[in-house]
């Protein structure tokens, strides 16, 4: 059996062309490939290297980076898609690297984000609504607001109701123009229907 001689010249040469191109473009993107999407990865390395009840000052620099990084992403992106529907061409691995450092980015901060909400509720869980100063220093500006007072509501049944499961598993009875003082989570529900108002 005769052994390939593999492709024609002419095959590696459209190969070769074809990588130079996507080196070329990718180079453009960024000189070092392996540093996108690095910053906002370093934001998730700083939460794991914290203690889980510790919550790490919040680092508005980073974060500052990572958007600036994402919006030129996109600037480029938008700049090499119009380029291909002109009929450039060998622009989509560029494109495509740039997408995926966005979506990358992207979850990045909703990770940072929803990592240091989550630490923020267990710590108010636990030593209340006043935060010591230690802790209070690390948040950020909206991270520090009070939390709202208006948890609990008071209503006025404008019907026979029947009975209310709570959320604990209580059983309250809702019967008309009875008051209650209930969560707003568990009674707006009710309060669109029609069934409970709102005591101002």
């Amino acid at each position: 059996m005769p052994l390939s001689r593999g492709p024609p010249k002419a095959r590696y040469f459209d190969q070769a062309k074809y990588i130079q191109t996507t080196l070329q473009v990718v180079v453009k993107v960024n000189v070092r490939v392996k540093m996108l999407a690095e910053q906002g990865l370093e934001l998730i390395r700083e939460l794991q290297r914290a203690n889980n009840y510790v919550i790490p000052s919040y680092n508005e620099d980073a974060i500052r980076q990572v958007i600036e990084e994402m919006q030129a992403l996109f600037q480029q992106n938008q700049e090499d898609v119009n380029a291909t529907i002109e009929g450039k061409t060998g622009l989509f691995s560029a494109i495509q690297l740039r997408h995926a450092s966005l979506e990358r980015n992207k979850r990045c901060l909703l990770v940072y984000v929803y990592e240091r909400m989550q630490r923020l509720r267990q710590l108010r869980w636990e030593l209340g609504s006043v935060l010591p100063a230690h802790i209070r220093d690390n948040l950020c500006e909206l991270e520090d607001l009070k939390p709202p007072k208006s948890i609990f509501i008071e209503v006025r049944c404008l019907q026979d109701y029947g009975e209310f499961v709570t959320d604990d598993g209580d059983a309250m009875p809702l019967k008309k123009n009875t008051q209650h003082y209930m969560r707003r989570s568990q009674c707006e529900h009710l309060i669109r229907q029609g069934i409970l108002e709102h005591v101002n």
